[in-house]
């Protein structure tokens, strides 16, 4: 072990791990619905890891791919798809624990915030999202739940409002 000391307050919180069943699928959802950005792709023998985070904040036009990669690896916020081959051709795959269900129950949900809930409750409308909860239902009105392709939730809630229990 080395002698040197480390300085907690500079640790960052870099990215979250989900499995996903088919990139295929994923990747278009994260990108396409959420406006995330793919900056890095990471193949071993059975599997491949993709790593997506929100451009904004992060300028990479006119970076080449490997400028991109180290820019946004030391951002914080960055969720990284684990694709294990295979699991997209598998009928008997019956696809990963989102951790909202039992037996597993443990993991909840990311969160993102927007502009404005409503518009974007009205993008995943016209993009055919499926809902967990939409921000009319239940007592926090200014929040809603999305599935992602493989059932993971994501919090969607407004920048700089307050969330609201009635």
């Amino acid at each position: 072990m080395s002698g040197q000391a480390t300085d907690v307050s500079v640790y960052k919180f870099n990215h979250t791990m989900f499995r996903i069943k088919d990139p295929k699928v994923s990747i278009p959802f994260y990108e396409n619905v959420l406006g995330m950005e793919k900056f890095k792709e990471s193949a071993g023998s059975d599997f491949t890891n993709f790593f997506l985070a929100f451009p904004n904040g992060w300028p990479t036009e006119g970076l080449s791919a490997k400028e991109k990669e180290e820019a946004f690896g030391k951002r914080e916020g960055v969720l990284e798809l684990c694709w294990n081959h295979g699991t997209e051709s598998d009928d008997s795959f019956k696809g990963y624990a989102s951790g909202n269900d039992e037996p597993g129950r443990g993991f909840g949900h990311i969160a993102i915030t927007v502009d404005n809930l409503e518009a974007a409750v009205k993008r995943f409308d016209d993009l055919k999202v499926k809902f967990k909860k939409r921000p009319e239902d239940g007592r926090m009105k200014s929040i809603a739940f999305i599935y992602d392709p493989d059932g993971y939730w994501i919090e969607v809630l407004e920048q700089n409002k307050k969330v609201e229990h009635k």
